[in-house]
């Protein structure tokens, strides 16, 4: 999460104004990206169109089994004669011009009810991670130029209406290399989508939040990669693409100074959302190693015990005869005794011609 104060209003030129923004509290709220994952596939879910083969397909043909006798398998066959059709397997699944296995049908349920709470969670989550530049560099975005995360412009550049003035607003920033990437993954898709008029992919570049539309939409909405969204109007789908955290925002000041009001701060509920309040962490501080190092934990914990304990295997003396003479030490003679007896002696024996 941002930690920091405060946060630069930057112009059209990319120079610092003497104007700041208090850091919203939306960007110190916990970052889960298992939870932005679930909401953004539940969500994505909900976009689907129902499909469905044809109802009939695959049963509009006259058949019936040949039964049991005439050594062919009793799967229904077309009726008739003269022709290749005629006797060939119908209906089933394994038939040519048979219907499909389970036929899909329209009715299925295709779209995931959200629990409200939840998917604000997610939002929440979502703005807090653009605000940690790790996050959005392991995204892919090229911010190497940007002066700061996040990215405030002063709402001058809300009033903008030619794209040649978006370009020039974006290199000045230093945003235009994560255009350019953009523009240079643009390839083909694989597979059947092509036909499905969406033959060509790209890579998503900046997303800008703006507070009031006074031409902004116009000036970027032809830059490759580049989109916008109105900040009362924050989509999760736009803000972690993929379900994956981190992209890279450039906000308005008075989009930037919404936030507050919108999903409010732990001292004072939301002013826009019924009952809400950023969601409350579980740990107040989660850098583990700076607990663990702390002065209070580490007098109320025991020295640590350096004696070393080795566990040794248990052996059978009946087996083992190192062990044996340790319990027994006349053992080693008493075996050699039994031994010399037990020998043989060959000699005695009359030689075999």
């Amino acid at each position: 999460m941002a930690a920091r104060p405060l946060v630069t209003v930057y112009d059209e030129k990319c120079e610092a104004t003497k104007s700041t923004v208090r850091l919203p509290a939306v960007f110190r709220a916990q970052i889960r990206p298992d939870i932005v994952s679930f909401v953004h596939f539940q969500m994505l879910k909900n976009t689907q169109q129902p499909y469905a083969v044809a109802e009939k397909a695959g049963h509009q043909t006259s058949a019936e089994s040949w039964g049991t006798g005439r050594a062919v398998a009793r799967i229904p066959r077309v009726r008739g004669g003269g022709t290749h059709r005629s006797g060939q397997g119908a209906f089933g699944n394994m038939c040519r011009g048979g219907r499909m296995f389970a036929p899909t049908k329209t009715w299925r349920r295709w779209h995931r009810r959200i629990n409200i709470t939840q998917r604000r969670y997610a939002i929440c989550s979502a703005v807090a991670a653009t605000g940690v530049p790790s996050l959005i560099l392991a995204k892919g975005h090229r911010i190497e130029q940007v002066p700061e995360v996040p990215l405030v412009m002063s709402d001058k550049i809300q009033e903008l209406k030619k794209t040649r003035e978006a370009v020039k607003l974006l290199k000045s920033v230093g945003a235009w290399p994560d255009v350019q990437r953009c523009i240079d993954s643009k390839r083909l898709r694989p597979g059947k989508g092509k036909m499905r008029n969406r033959r060509r992919i790209m890579k998503r570049g900046p997303l800008i939040v703006y507070g009031k539309n006074d031409g902004i939409t116009r000036a970027f909405r032809n830059i490759p990669g580049v989109t916008l969204i109105k900040v009362d109007r924050l989509n999760l789908l736009k803000i972690a693409p993929g379900g994956h955290v981190g992209r890279f925002i450039i906000w308005t000041e008075g989009a930037f100074r919404q936030l507050d009001e919108i999903y409010g701060n732990w001292s004072k509920k939301s002013a826009a959302k019924k009952d809400f309040n950023l969601p409350m962490p579980k740990m107040t501080n989660s850098d583990l190693s700076r607990l663990l190092r702390a002065e209070e934990i580490q007098r109320a914990l025991r020295t640590p015990r350096k004696r070393i304990v080795r566990s040794t295997m248990k052996k059978n003396p009946l087996k083992n005869l190192n062990l044996m003479v340790k319990l027994n030490p006349a053992a080693a003679m008493l075996m050699h005794s039994h031994h010399s007896k037990e020998t043989i002696d060959v000699s005695v024996f009359p030689c075999s011609n």
